[in-house]
């Protein structure tokens, strides 16, 4: 492996055997005057294809321990959800534990609201999160809360969603939790928040709420089936008005009649169950 550019002691781009440019981690790798041809692969810890330029400052910066730890938080990630996540998420996850850490070292805890939520809309992340959590106290030698799993989990699943932002995210995360409100106080119920049916309900939330910031919504002439549920389940039809209120003063979202159909169907789907 050619290494053609230093980044610090511990790390610098390289072309491989193939002439693929890489980003190298490996104690003293960035040392000797480049260019030159590392023989010994050993000395290589962590090897990283398709990394962007803007990156490359952001490792000068970088303890490299915690570049180490966040490669294997995201590895461990791809394999436990199947998936291959952003390239650079590696260096963006890294960035967020240097600070994590720089906070816990200040006494300073941010307070994660949100947690409840996160732990049964992103299960498999929230676990990855806890992973993580353990995994730099074990490399690193300190002990976050729970609330930075959750923070942890979050990066993975921004970087699950293409296209999407950690704003836009936490946003349809704090209406989801409305919802549930919304739905617990209208129907006198609580909502079972480890049952299949809630689980589909969140998922139909996150499409609907998707849609809705897009301008994006459902058109299939199903009136006749709204007046069946108008009929039926007048309970469950003036929730899901309070639903598309809240919509509507919230937003300024307008949700048309085939929107407020399935949004009954999915709501009278974990009524019953109760």
């Amino acid at each position: 492996m050619k290494i053609i550019k230093r980044i610090n002691t511990n790390a610098a781009i390289a072309l491989d055997s193939k002439g693929r440019k890489a980003v190298v981690l490996g104690k003293g790798v960035g040392f000797p005057q480049v260019p030159y041809e590392l023989t010994d692969l050993s000395k290589i810890q962590r090897t990283f294809y398709e990394v962007s330029p803007q990156y490359y400052d952001m490792l000068t910066q970088l303890p490299r321990e915690v570049l180490l730890v966040s490669a294997d938080i995201v590895e461990r990630a791809e394999i436990s959800l199947g998936v291959s996540l952003n390239p650079n998420l590696s260096f963006s996850l890294a960035d967020h534990i240097a600070f994590a850490l720089q906070r816990e070292s200040q006494g300073i805890r941010l307070a994660m609201p949100l947690a409840y939520d996160v732990r049964h809309i992103y299960p498999k992340e929230y676990e990855l999160g806890q992973y993580a959590v353990q995994l730099i106290k074990t490399e690193l030698g300190t002990q976050f809360s729970e609330g930075e799993a959750v923070r942890i989990a979050l990066h993975l699943v921004n970087a699950e969603m293409e296209g999407s932002d950690l704003t836009s995210m936490l946003e349809s995360l704090e209406m989801i939790s409305e919802i549930n409100k919304i739905v617990e106080q209208e129907l006198g119920i609580r909502l079972d928040k480890e049952s299949y049916n809630y689980s589909r309900f969140v998922t139909h939330l996150q499409f609907l709420i998707q849609r809705l910031s897009t301008n994006r919504q459902v058109i299939n002439d199903t009136g006749n089936m709204l007046r069946e549920i108008i009929r039926e389940y007048p309970k469950i039809y003036a929730c899901s008005l309070k639903i598309t209120e809240y919509f509507r003063e919230s937003k300024g979202w307008e949700c048309g009649k085939d929107e407020i159909l399935y949004l009954s169907l999915h709501i009278n789907r974990v009524f019953d169950r109760k």
